[in-house]
């Protein structure tokens, strides 16, 4: 996972890395479980399926923690990952900054061919002490060509494998007919990274009320997916990246050779449409 998505790449105020390990010993440690949130039926899951690692995008443990009992869901669940021998791994914001990760991905399914257009850093690049480039904060997509809002609109739909979606069109005047070239992208929730940035759309998962009222005014689009739902259609590439990973290192150390990397079939949104 380090490979994967440098630590060092993860925001000052974020919770990332090994966050619980276990001190039970399984006998036999060849799964993965891969979430976008540790929850009550995701922990049965890899309780169900012998998982020894989840590695959960959003860290289920973000701040201290006063106490550990059975009394809330969160501490529950800790303490049973820590006595069926689950430890739990965290790459959050690390994942979202560096290149080839979560943010790009979203890029990706805008552009539809790299050929089609540039994909920057929206706040700033992170470089490494040798001067490489490994990632930024968020991300900027500018088009070659121009495209039409509901073009837009229908890409990333059927990149997210979304039926609706929520859109929160430009009040000025001729700004919903007007082309598309760069699209503002921040996975989750956007609004402080996104707000008073320079985009014809704010693509994200979640901005407050007023965050959007005041970016339409503005005159940019803004379109909102779901917090999570920006994020869970990744988890497939993560799983495919760390195979790869673990079966390099298992040339090197048999005893991780034959690991499974699974996704989740019990993480999911927590609302619905009704």
């Amino acid at each position: 996972m380090e490979r994967i998505a440098p630590l060092r790449l993860a925001e000052s105020w974020d919770n990332v890395g090994l966050l619980l390990e276990s001190p039970v010993e399984k006998s036999i440690k060849n799964r993965v479980l891969l979430t976008i949130d540790l929850t009550t039926a995701v922990l049965n899951e890899a309780i169900a399926k012998d998982a020894s690692v989840i590695v959960s995008y959003h860290p289920p443990i973000f701040r201290g923690l006063k106490a550990l009992t059975l009394k809330t869901p969160l501490q529950s669940t800790l303490l049973q990952c820590a006595a069926h021998g689950i430890s739990i791994y965290s790459p959050h914001s690390a994942l979202d900054s560096v290149s080839g990760g979560l943010n790009d991905w979203l890029a990706d399914g805008i552009l539809q061919g790299r050929e089609n257009g540039s994909i920057s850093s929206l706040v700033g690049d992170k470089v490494s002490s040798d001067g490489v480039v490994e990632g930024g904060e968020g991300r900027l997509v500018t088009l070659h060509s121009a495209i039409s809002m509901s073009v837009l609109e229908s890409r990333i739909k059927e990149h997210l494998k979304l039926s609706q979606i929520q859109v929160g069109y430009a009040t000025s005047s001729g700004a919903q007919s007007a082309p598309i070239r760069t699209v503002a992208i921040c996975a989750g929730s956007g609004g402080s990274m996104l707000t008073g940035k320079e985009a014809d759309v704010y693509f994200t998962g979640e901005m407050s009320h007023h965050e959007v009222l005041s970016a339409v005014a503005a005159g940019t689009h803004v379109i909102l997916c779901g917090h999570d739902r920006t994020e869970r259609g990744f988890l497939p590439d993560l799983a495919s990246r760390l195979r790869h990973e673990l079966e390099c290192d298992a040339d090197q150390d048999s005893g991780i050779a034959g690991v499974e990397v699974l996704v989740s079939q019990k993480d999911q949104h927590p609302l619905r449409i009704v």
